[in-house]
Order: C-alpha cells, then sequence, then structure tokens
C-alpha cells in the first residue's frame, strides 16, 4: 500500500485494455507482485471495459477511446503518448513496463528519463494476427525501429529472443527471458472444488479430454474435433470446451458436421447429461475444477507465448498433449531440448508430457490428425502413463511459483535502478 513517506522506486505497469484473457490475467499479477517492492500504478488507455482481475494498486487511465477511422486513430495514438508522457513525469516514474504491443508503442514513444521496459507475451513472427499492409508496417518498420529504444526486452519464452534478434534487430544484450508465473497453490486448491451433480455424470461415463482458452484462431480447437470423432470410432470418450470467444458458432457447426452430439451451456435449452460427445461449458470462474478431474489435457494451438492454460493444467497433475507450437509448450514440457529443425511430425513422450504436430499445415494434415488419433488413444489406454506424466507435470509446475518468478523480475528491475 502506497503512503506519503513510500520512497520506494516508482513503477508504473501499462495495457491498452482491461477485461478477461491471459495478458490481463498476467498484467494483474505483476501488479500484485511486484507492490510488494515498488510502488506500482496502473496505466490504461481507457475504461472501456470491466476491470475482471483487481489488484487493488492505483489505476489510472488516458482517457483516450479505442475505434473510429483511421483519422481518428492516428489522432488517438498521438495523445495517448503525450498523456502518458505527462503521467510519467507527474508521477516521477522510474520504470514504466508494458504489456502488449499497443502499450509497448505509447511506452517507448513516450520515453523520457524513465527506464522503458517492454513484455513480449507471445511470437511475433507466427501470429497469424499480424498480417495485411498493417501487420507489414508492424513488423518491418515499428517493431525494428521502435524496439531499439527499450532499455530492456522481456520474453516469455527463451525461444521468442531468437526471434527478436534476427527478425527485429534487437541486440542480445536488451533480451532476457523471464516465465509467465502460476498461482501454484491457489489452483491446486480450487481444483478440488467439486463438479455439480449432472457434470460428475458427464466425467463418470467415460474418458475425459478438457481443453481451455479463447475460442480463436489462435487456439486451433477445429482439428481437435476431428481428432476426437476419429477417437470415438476406437473408444468411448468425452470433450469439453472450456471458454469462449467469435468461433463459437463455427466450432458448433464443425461438431455437428462431424455427426458429434454437441451440449452448449449458453443455450437454454440443452440439458445437461452423459448423453453428448462435446461439451461447450463456457467461461469459467473456476476452470481448474474442470481440468484436475480429467483424463488428459489437450492443447492445439497455432502459435502461443508461454501458455498460462497449460501451466494450470500441469499444475493440477493432469497428463498434458500439446502441439509443439511456437513458442512456450517445448519449453515446459522438455525443456533440455531445442526446437527441431523441421517440424515435429510424430509424437514426442517428452519428461513432462507429450508433445505433438502442429495441425495446420494442410500437406501433412490427414497424417498429423492420425498421429493425434493414435497418441491420445494409446495414452487413454494406458493408465500407467498418465499418471507417470500427470505427476511430472505437477512436480514441473513448482518451476512458475510467483516467488520464483518476481525474483527473477525484482533482479532484472533493480538492476535498472542501480
Amino acid at each position: 500500500m502506497m503512503t506519503e513517506s513510500d520512497c520506494r522506486p516508482r513503477l508504473l505497469i501499462i495495457i491498452p485494455n482491461r477485461g478477461m484473457g491471459g495478458a490481463q490475467r498476467a498484467f494483474h499479477d505483476h501488479s500484485v507482485e511486484l507492490s510488494k517492492y515498488y510502488q506500482v500504478t496502473e496505466v490504461i488507455f481507457n475504461e472501456d471495459e470491466d476491470d475482471m482481475y483487481p489488484s487493488g494498486n492505483p489505476v489510472r487511465s488516458l482517457g483516450v477511446p479505442g475505434g473510429g477511422n483511421p483519422l481518428t486513430k492516428v489522432q488517438n495514438f498521438w495523445l495517448r503518448v503525450r498523456r502518458l508522457r505527462e503521467l510519467k513525469k507527474e508521477l516521477a516514474c522510474d520504470i514504466a513496463v508494458s504489456h502488449l504491443e499497443g502499450a509497448d508503442y505509447v511506452n517507448l514513444l513516450s520515453k523520457g528519463q524513465e527506464k522503458a521496459v517492454v513484455l513480449i507475451q507471445g511470437s511475433k513472427v507466427y501470429d497469424r494476427n499480424i498480417n495485411g499492409t498493417v501487420g507489414w508496417l508492424r513488423k518491418k518498420v515499428l517493431m525494428p525501429w521502435l524496439y531499439q529504444r527499450a532499455d530492456k526486452m522481456v520474453t516469455v519464452s527463451r525461444d521468442i529472443i531468437p526471434e527478436m534478434t534476427e527478425t527485429f534487430g534487437v541486440p542480445l544484450h536488451k533480451l532476457s527471458a523471464i516465465n509467465n508465473s502460476f498461482e501454484v497453490e491457489y489452483v491446486r486448491a480450487q481444483s478440488m472444488e467439486q463438479l455439480d451433480v449432472a457434470m460428475q455424470a458427464v466425467y463418470a461415463a467415460g474418458p475425459v479430454l478438457v481443453t481451455s482458452g479463447r475460442l480463436a484462431i489462435q487456439k486451433n480447437q477445429a482439428p481437435l474435433l476431428d481428432i476426437f470423432a476419429a477417437l470415438l470410432m476406437h473408444q468411448p470418450a468425452k470433450l469439453i470446451f472450456i471458454g469462449d470467444g467469435e468461433l463459437r458458432e463455427a466450432l458448433l457447426s464443425h461438431a455437428r458436421a462431424l455427426g458429434l452430439r454437441v451440449y452448449q451451456a449458453m443455450n437454454s435449452s440443452d440439458v445437461l447429461t452423459p448423453e453428448y460427445d462435446v461439451y461447450f461449458v463456457g467461461l469459467q470462474q473456476n476452470p481448474f475444477k474442470y481440468i484436475r478431474p480429467a483424463t488428459a489435457f489437450v492443447f492445439p494451438s497455432a502459435w502461443e507465448g508461454f501458455p498460462l492454460a497449460l501451466g494450470e493444467a500441469m499444475t493440477c497433475g493432469v497428463p498434458v498433449v500439446s502441439t509443439d507450437c511456437p513458442t512456450g509448450p517445448r519449453e515446459m514440457l522438455a525443456p533440455d531440448t531445442q526446437i527441431p529443425k523441421l517440424p515435429l511430425r510424430h509424437a514426442e513422450w517428452a519428461e513432462f508430457g507429450i508433445l505433438m504436430p502442429m495441425l495446420t499445415e494442410p500437406a501433412t494434415l490427414a497424417a498429423d490428425l492420425t498421429c493425434w488419433t493414435d497418441t491420445l488413444s494409446q495414452l487413454l489406454r494406458d493408465a500407467d502413463a498418465r499418471q507417470r506424466l500427470g505427476n511430472a507435470a505437477r512436480l514441473r509446475a513448482n518451476d512458475f511459483t510467483h516467488q520464483r518468478i518476481f525474483g527473477a523480475w525484482k533482479k532484472l528491475l533493480d538492476s535498472l535502478l542501480a
């Protein structure tokens, strides 16, 4: 808690918007944990969205709306830069840390005497949302130019560092990798909460595969439905989607086209019974109670940073099966290995989970889907392997506690103040 006599260094952490998402959750954790060592003020562009992860720290809004036509967007961008520069002076900011690319630009362009740190939370090279003319401008002009202004750049995965040096020309000495952290004890405690009776009946009806994440292009859930439909030809199982997003209707249509019986919690006429194959349960305040009792956690993402959902499933002690996508899963599940020169085309039974082919290449998709189906079938038949991998995942999650990760953050920030 900040007081008038508080002489700790002044830290601003900046994010474009609040709301619900992995970046916002990480932002909350940074705010809470770093306030143990610094005077933390949160900065947002506007108050268009509710604060889904309140930290208790002071929040300052730049009061600049989003949206509008291209001219309005440009004007609002420079207004954000000006207002953040003024706020940094007003608060006598020592260090400003930005989360997400839009905040990075505003942070770096408003830089004064304070140290500027940017946190890179995902792959820029493989992010398919960075496309078109604006995407080209971001990759070829804005990032290479602006990222040079940072005093430090922190990537959430070691495997993002080569992207920053080779693609965007960031000097290696400015880069550090500090993984995302997880509320390990909290997640484990929450995971022990009982499911309601109707959902318990679903879990009792057969092996349960669970996936968690926004229903969006990045998470690449559509091929998972094809895999699951093929799996059902060999054995009974259930597939549960935790989360919501813009691709919900497309995924529902795809599931039904495959002949799968679909339950969606968003449809009040659907009655929860074990008779369905696929369950869309939507956003959950406590997703961990769905994950812990599952037979396995499946993660088909096309790209990541250092995925919270995967780490939380590991924390719950569930065997995890993930694409070997850029970046994060390999570092989490097979930390002593490096990214293969050629894309993975087989199941890699790693120390802390199973790495699988990505499901994005048309030329190999049929073989990759078969590999996934065969591997999941093998895992569901092998209780000893599931127990071994679940125990190993739970142990690995202890490397990502808040205490360990924010100890590294404190060391880095203190070095900038020295």
